[in-house]
């Protein structure tokens, strides 16, 4: 398996003090997703928890419904100069009866760490249908539980704590117990390994759920969620306005710039309750 981080020499200067040590970054290595040995998408992903990471994708894009559609999945082909296995190659087998994506209709599965949906041929092809009714969702999350979220967050970060160069997907109760916390380089890459993780643990749809993450709401995000029937979306960060308008239309509560006392309600504003 590959490193979480590595150590690498740096200049620091701080002030008119300047020396030479190491520093700890957060690794970043390709991931290439085979369905039956053909590939189907690369992501740039910090490696660790890759199947929960391949099944969080394959749910949210709509290619699984559950976790008997994968037949099973392994590390395969992927070797470095000297003949080791790099692990970034994981080959899926779909179980009888599920069809893979026909990729050359409607996408082109590459992505990276910063932007899962780059690639996508139209806005249309990125809607992809939920089965799980998450307007219907009557959760109900008091104020003072959503701006306590944060900061239960990056008090969980143990990778972050030693790089400062991931991104968090936090999955929460309604009570704001933490349910789990997965870090990557990439947001959508972290959202997916909770999705896949919960998926392998039999809890989707995950209903009556909070999903912090760190950075901002995109849309892609907000449909992850929706794939995976969480009711509530919130970010430390700005959402755009595709995401704003994705998350009205399926109804999933938006919230972003959750920092300290304040945040903003984009949508879903009934679940919000408290003063």
């Amino acid at each position: 398996m590959g490193r979480v981080t590595s150590r690498t020499p740096v200049l620091r200067i701080r002030g008119p003090v300047r020396s030479t040590r190491p520093d700890t970054v957060a690794a970043e290595e390709p991931l290439e997703i085979r369905l039956a040995g053909t590939p189907l998408a690369i992501t740039m992903r910090t490696p660790g928890h890759d199947f929960d990471l391949v099944h969080g994708f394959l749910a949210t894009e709509g290619v699984i419904a559950g976790a008997a559609d994968v037949l099973g999945l392994r590390y395969c082909d992927s070797v470095d100069a000297d003949g080791r296995n790099t692990y970034n190659v994981v080959d899926v087998d779909l179980a009888p009866g599920v069809e893979p994506p026909d990729t050359a209709l409607d996408r082109n599965f590459y992505t990276t760490s910063s932007c899962g949906v780059c690639g996508k041929a139209s806005i249309d092809a990125l809607r992809t249908r939920t089965t799980f009714d998450v307007a219907a969702d009557d959760v109900r999350l008091p104020l003072e539980v959503l701006l306590a979220l944060p900061d239960r967050l990056r008090a969980e970060q143990e990778v972050f704590e030693k790089t400062g160069g991931l991104h968090a997907a936090g999955l929460f109760t309604a009570a704001g117990e933490l349910v789990a916390l997965r870090e990557d380089v990439g947001r959508h890459n972290a959202v997916d390994k909770v999705t896949g993780w919960a998926l392998l643990d039999g809890r989707v749809p995950l209903g009556a759920t909070v999903l912090m993450v760190s950075g901002r709401a995109s849309f892609e995000l907000v449909q992850k969620a929706a794939m995976a029937g969480i009711p509530v979306l919130a970010a430390v960060s700005a959402p755009s306005s595709l995401a704003v308008e994705l998350a009205e239309e399926q109804g999933i509560t938006l919230i972003g710039f959750l920092r300290g006392t304040s945040m903003n309600v984009y949508t879903g504003t009934q679940r919000i309750t408290g003063s």
